[in-house]
């Protein structure tokens, strides 16, 4: 059915293996189920560098032209491999940096499981239930969330865009095995200023650097950009650097590693010993001080969304 279709090619889409695959390389990371075919032509224009008004948004994302993938580093409690970040999402934002949410109640989904279970995605959801964690544990209600809010808003994601089949992941993105390569490894003791990290990210990423998010001085988040290029479903997926450089401090940043002793912390397959940081702050989905509220006043919400807490705004 085209809900199973949509909700299964959003899921895949967001899929970016956070530590296996190779960089910025269009790849099945499901290698194992079958891929939609969009019948949107390889010459398709690249979202957000359009001259003129797109008519077929089935074959080029608009308004949400401006993807980013967005993991976090978290570690009270642990969640994932030890040597991994966890994904939060694929996040179509405007290419001015706003963004559109909860675009079509009418597919706001649930019970997501038994939909890739039924579409034949199995390997789809193992990889979700290692790498796309709450911290709550309530995993099913954190993609529910994602897809609702971000995946309803893509064109090239319309039910009447979609053929039959099932999905195909995005790129892969290493963020802790690029650091590691550059040096950088989660310690209790060291600190980094933002340029190590932005340097060694740009030299691994190929010339590009990503946002980077931190609560208070802890590092937590980061988010890489891209435009698209055709569809979301079996487009390519143009990096970019990211518009802002994030919300961590100039220097002091603190990247401690997953305690062993707290959640899922495990190691992947060719990891390391197991290493925890506190839970992430990420701008897209919070009013998180200081930039929006000089003196905050939040509560935490009992559902953790994704790697971290919600801070809840006043109202």
């Amino acid at each position: 059915m085209v809900f199973a279709l949509v909700a299964t090619a959003f899921i895949g889409t967001a899929l970016a293996s956070p530590a296996r695959l190779t960089p910025f390389t269009s790849l099945d990371v499901l290698g194992r189920d079958v891929t939609l075919a969009s019948g949107c032509s390889v010459s398709s224009s690249t979202s957000c560098h359009n001259t003129s008004a797109v008519s077929n948004l089935c074959c080029f994302e608009a308004p949400g032209g401006q993807l980013l993938q967005t993991q976090f580093w978290d570690t009270n409690p642990s969640t994932g491999p030890s040597d991994s970040w966890t994904i939060h999402g694929l996040w179509p934002d405007n290419c001015d940096g706003t963004y559109e949410q909860n675009c079509d109640p009418s597919r706001a989904y649930t019970n997501l499981p038994s939909i890739l279970s039924s579409q034949g995605a199995s390997s789809t959801l193992e990889f979700m239930q290692e790498f796309w964690l709450d911290i709550n544990g309530n995993d099913e209600s954190f993609w529910e969330h994602e897809w609702s809010k971000h995946g309803t808003c893509m064109s090239t994601l319309e039910p009447s865009c979609l053929p039959s089949g099932s999905a195909k992941g995005a790129e892969s993105l290493p963020t802790y095995t690029w650091l590691s390569n550059q040096g950088i490894t989660p310690s209790t003791s060291k600190t980094f200023t933002l340029s190590q990290l932005t340097t060694a990210l740009k030299t691994e990423s190929g010339g590009f650097t990503p946002a980077l998010d931190c609560s208070g001085s802890t590092l937590n988040a980061i988010s890489w950009y891209y435009n698209l290029k055709g569809s979301i479903i079996d487009g390519t997926f143009v990096p970019i650097s990211a518009p802002n450089t994030g919300s961590c401090p100039s220097s002091g940043i603190k990247y401690p590693p997953k305690s062993s002793g707290s959640g899922s912390s495990t190691t992947t397959s060719s990891g390391s010993t197991p290493t925890t940081n506190p839970g992430g702050l990420p701008a897209k989905d919070i009013c998180k001080p200081p930039a929006r509220m000089a003196q905050p006043s939040v509560v935490f919400s009992p559902w953790g969304h994704g790697q971290h807490k919600l801070w809840q705004c006043p109202q």
